[in-house]
């Protein structure tokens, strides 16, 4: 049996298809076992949106504020938003408020600076986007008034970026435009108002604009009114040259002169500031040019060879006007002045309307030889002799009516 076991023994043990097909298969079982995978779920349909998550059981919470936002120490209920790295808001908005299309399609105007955008709220004028860079910048401001805008903080960086200002105050604002029948000017403007008015005339520079409106509240004028032609008085340099002035009194902007007499009190007499001496040659004739010009050199007389019809028409047409020096008596209640710009001067329109009202053309008197004065410089010379005639009449009259009556 020993002797058969070891015979057959082998043979026996041995798998069957132990040969080389064999010994494959067994090769086979001895890999790793492959992983089973359940059958993948059917496609969603095109378009439908996925099936959410089954939110884990447990109380409703209340969901987070964005990151984005924090409560400003302003006060409570003021909320800022922080601008993000990259955030172009700021650029863009800068950019296109400064376009003259974009204020009168939109209606919106870019205030920059704290007494600027402090007078404009104190006004009633309506905040849309505040930018800051910190948020002491907003403690400064009515909290009632800003709550109305959006405020974005940003890096000081990039509004020093876009700042016109050589040093930035870090506080830039979007302002819906101003309506003049709709804001509240300050009480001691009010009180002080005088029944003398201020009507430009081709002033184009924003310097010169910005600046004779200042004069204009510093003098108590009632009512500024800016003729077509005149550049925008919202312009960023206006608004930075008039320091304040567009929310103390009064602006209505971009007139025909065919409505300015209705925009002027009744009775109004309406002069002009001029270049014409009544001390000049009597064969120089005067420029047709404003308050700018109160010192240019009269234009020479025409040669005789010249075409006799030259310009004809428009020498004609312009009125001629009893001529005072400033300083004589020519403020009566109420008066308007025409301040004319230094390039184009006084239009026709002006001296046709003032020839209406029975109104006087105004020098400054210059040294012979100097060039024109500046336009907001005689338009603040004018404009204060006004207000002291004016204060001088009334004191007068209120003299007068003190005065007892003898019985």
């Amino acid at each position: 049996m020993a002797a058969l076991g070891r015979v057959w023994g082998p043979a026996l043990l041995r798998p069957r298809g132990a040969g080389p097909a064999g010994r494959r298969g067994v090769r086979a079982l001895r890999r790793s076992p492959v992983r089973v995978l359940p059958p993948a779920k059917k496609e969603e349909k095109a378009g439908a949106a996925p099936a959410p998550a089954e939110a884990p059981p447990g109380p409703r919470r209340e969901p987070p504020p964005p990151p984005a936002v924090e409560r400003s120490a302003a006060g409570p209920g003021l909320w800022y938003e922080k601008a993000a790295p990259g955030d172009r808001r700021l650029g863009k908005v800068v950019t296109i408020a400064k376009s003259k299309k974009f204020r009168d399609n939109h209606g919106k105007v870019l205030l920059e600076g704290q007494r600027l955008i402090k007078d404009a709220l104190e006004a009633g004028a309506v905040p849309q986007t505040l930018f800051f860079s910190t948020v002491g910048h907003l403690k400064e401001l009515p909290e009632a008034e800003i709550k109305r805008a959006s405020l974005v903080k940003v890096k000081f960086e990039d509004i020093k970026v876009w700042s016109d200002l050589v040093t930035p105050q870090g506080l830039l604002g979007i302002f819906a435009k101003p309506d003049h029948a709709k804001m509240s000017y300050p009480a001691a403007q009010l009180t002080n108002s005088l029944p003398l008015l201020l009507i430009c005339d081709n002033i184009r520079d924003p310097g010169n604009l910005g600046t004779i409106l200042r004069s204009a509240a510093g003098a108590g004028c009632e009512k500024v009114l800016i003729t077509k032609g005149c550049v925008d008085p919202w312009e960023p340099k206006v608004l930075r040259a008039g320091m304040g002035a567009h929310f103390r009194l009064p602006i209505v902007a971009n007139l025909d002169w065919e409505s300015v007499p209705s925009n002027l009190p009744a009775g109004t007499q309406v002069c002009v500031a001029d270049n014409k001496d009544p001390g000049a040659p009597a064969k120089a004739t005067s420029v047709p040019g404003g308050a700018g010009r109160a010192g240019s050199a009269p234009v020479k007389s025409r040669p005789e060879a010249a075409p006799e019809h030259e310009d004809e028409e428009e020498t004609a047409d312009i009125p001629e006007l009893a001529t005072l020096r400033y300083y004589e008596d020519w403020a009566r209640t109420p008066v308007a002045v025409v301040i004319g710009g230094e390039t184009h001067g006084l239009s026709a329109d002006a001296l046709h309307l003032a020839a209406s009202t029975g109104g006087r053309r105004l020098v400054i008197p210059v040294v012979p030889g100097v060039d024109s004065l500046n336009a907001a410089v005689a338009a603040a010379i004018v404009l204060f002799e006004g207000k002291r005639q004016l204060l001088r009449r009334h004191k007068q009259e209120d003299d007068r009516q003190k005065v007892p009556v003898a019985g």
